[in-house]
């Protein structure tokens, strides 16, 4: 495959991300080749620290590790039996051991927590669900700091595990990382079919019984889920930035050629340690492949947390890039991929259309993707098209398809469902924020209609079932930013607003908190920043204020004079009561979190400032 001349969009806006980057990305370099360039933990870890190291392994693994220094692997993994798509990382450290055997010690486990948003929607736990991705990467950092790995492999999936495992892993950016999914549910009922019992049931038409049945058809079993969100965007962009086995994303759990992919990453992570083909992951997330991740990410409709996640990811790399560089991408990239909530397919009619695979190939014959990136494949951007299969048990490569087997899901870049991608950026007197335009029906991306202001999704649930929203409505649910209480996903207002649209209403929502990849047909304007904690416009918003959000002018404005408005006393926030289920535990993060633009870091306060640390040489009489 020969890749067309790199686009001048691309080019431009990488240029101005290095730019940007370009004292914190040298700072980050810095000490990561600090880091590499040290002695083998062998000989830098005292007695001590090596005889805990390995104080669980039998006598023969400690000679290999320690006396015929067999590379050590370690792993963190995101294991656990409530969450559909990691349930099946039960046995993997099993057949990572087995596979690592001849080769390496492995796994020195270490483990992450990891919450399910579709448990957690719409109730207090959904709080703590965007923090969880910071804790996530936190817990990595811990596993990583015992410092004895010469290579990791993550398990991760769903949507904050994989940018918490991505941000704990460039901390330690040394070392070499290898992501390993499980693969998604088989199909279950259509989409289609599931929202349209939602919307019956928020008009009362359904019972409760009938959706919790449309419900358990839809998630029916062990995998991801299938609708085209977060996690599912997390598996293209892994692939996209080269962070997989190529082709890894989307193969079914249990399935022999998933073994054989889990066996594949094993290899390919001891194959970049420092003796071999020496690929650190802090020198492989650089501004291109950055780049790369943002425009598969748009050419495929994905998810709007990314705007959110791979920002605060950039930034653990010493990169910053904002929503304009986003925006300017999308006005270059064609929307190539029609999964649902953008479409009636699902993730495996994508896989079968061709997958992350066929859209690479497409982009890079476009010339918008970098092409000569490092991948832990060793072969760019075009050795992460192929497509993985199993020969006589081995695992084995082919070519992307160079048509699509069904042109309803995916497309060639010379036929594409959109001429530009499936996200923009809304700017005016209410602030900045981010929309979701690729699954809204071009008569609703231009809306104008009063305000109902709400600081709750449950005050738009209540007058929703008074009757007061049947009618053309701007929706505003202000202070669901980072600082007011984690930005939880607004998902319980998706059918209310869907049902209120198939009536024939002109409807839009207007928020400071999330919608995530699940916002599909509605106009909405999420992640407004500044947000309304943090003296954002939307809190001098009052209802009957008459808004126009129009995707058309990348514009978001309140139709009220300059000066009345900007003189109007702002609404205050109160939390009612005690606040439980864990929430006070996290205060201290609500009160230091950056904005969402600037990827809602915890960990980051002043995210114009490098994060620089002093390493001290230990004294030699110390290493006894």
């Amino acid at each position: 495959m020969t890749p067309a001349p790199l686009s001048a969009v691309v080019a431009e806006v990488t240029q101005r991300i290095r730019q940007r980057s370009r004292q914190t990305r040298q700072a980050y370099l810095e000490r990561i080749r600090a880091d590499a360039v040290r002695a083998d933990s062998r000989e830098r870890l005292s007695c001590a620290n090596l005889a805990h190291a390995f104080a669980a392994l039998d006598d023969g693994e400690r000679k290999q590790v320690i006396g015929q220094r067999r590379p050590n692997l370690g792993i963190v993994t995101s294991y656990n039996d409530l969450l559909s798509a990691h349930r099946p990382y039960e046995d993997y450290p099993k057949v990572i051991r087995d596979e690592a055997r001849d080769w390496a010690l492995g796994p020195g486990p270490g483990a992450t927590p990891a919450m399910c948003d579709g448990v957690t929607q719409g109730t207090p736990g959904m709080e703590l669900s965007l923090f969880s991705r910071d804790v996530i990467a936190m817990s990595t950092a811990v596993a990583l700091s015992h410092d004895v790995f010469d290579a990791v492999l993550l398990l991760g999936i769903c949507d904050k595990i994989v940018p918490g495992l991505l941000i704990g892993a460039l901390s330690a950016g040394h070392l070499p990382c290898v992501f390993v999914p499980a693969g998604p549910m088989g199909s279950g009922i259509a989409n289609s079919a599931k929202a349209k019992v939602r919307e019956a049931h928020v008009r009362g038409e359904a019972s409760r019984e009938q959706l919790l049945d449309v419900e358990q058809q839809a998630y029916h079993g062990v995998g991801t889920c299938t609708f085209y969100g977060t996690a599912n965007s997390n598996q293209v962009l892994l692939e996209a930035m080269g962070l997989h086995v190529p082709g890894a994303a989307f193969v079914p759990p249990y399935s022999g050629l998933r073994e054989q992919l889990t066996r594949g990453a094993v290899r390919t992570a001891l194959e970049i340690t420092r003796e071999r083909r020496f690929t650190p992951i802090g020198e492989l997330v650089d501004e291109r492949v950055i780049v790369n991740a943002l425009v598969t990410l748009l050419a495929t409709g994905g998810s709007t947390n990314h705007l959110i996640h791979w920002v605060a990811v950039a930034r653990a790399a010493g990169i910053s890039f904002d929503w304009s560089d986003v925006d300017r991408l999308s006005g270059a990239v064609p929307l190539l991929a029609r999964i649902y909530p953008n479409g009636q397919a699902d993730i495996n009619d994508f896989e079968r259309a061709g997958g992350t695979g066929f859209v690479l190939a497409q982009l890079l014959e476009l010339g918008l993707l970098h092409p000569d990136v490092a991948t832990v494949s060793g072969e760019g951007v075009a050795g992460q098209t192929r497509r993985p299969r199993l020969v006589d048990g081995e695992l084995s490569f082919t070519p992307p398809p160079s048509e699509s087997p069904d042109p309803t899901v995916l497309r060639p870049a010379a036929e594409p469902f959109d001429s530009s991608g499936g996200l923009a950026l809304l700017t005016g007197n209410l602030g900045r924020s981010v929309i979701k335009v690729s699954a809204v029906a071009p008569d609703h991306r231009v809306v104008t209609a009063p305000a109902f202001v709400a600081d709750s999704q449950e005050e738009v649930v209540a007058a929703f079932s008074r009757g007061e929203l049947d009618r053309d409505v701007v929706v505003v649910v202000r202070f669901q930013g980072p600082r007011a209480n984690g930005m939880p996903e607004l998902h319980r207002l998706t059918a209310i607003l869907g049902s209120l649209q198939s009536a024939g209403r002109r409807v839009a929502l207007v928020t400071d908190g999330r919608m995530s990849g699940a916002s599909g047909r509605i106009p909405a304007a999420i992640h407004l920043t500044p947000e309304a904690s943090a003296g954002g416009p939307c809190a001098r918003l009052r209802s009957g204020d008459l808004i126009r959000l129009d995707t058309t002018t990348g514009s978001l404005e309140v139709l009220l004079d300059a000066n009345d408005f900007a003189t109007r006393q702002p609404a205050q926030h109160a939390v009612a009561g005690p606040l439980g289920l864990g929430r006070d535990i996290f205060a201290g993060l609500r009160a230091t979190v950056g904005g969402a633009e600037q990827g809602a870091c915890t960990w980051l306060p002043d995210p114009d400032q490098p994060v620089t640390l002093s390493v001290q040489p230990v004294p030699e009489e110390v290493l006894l």
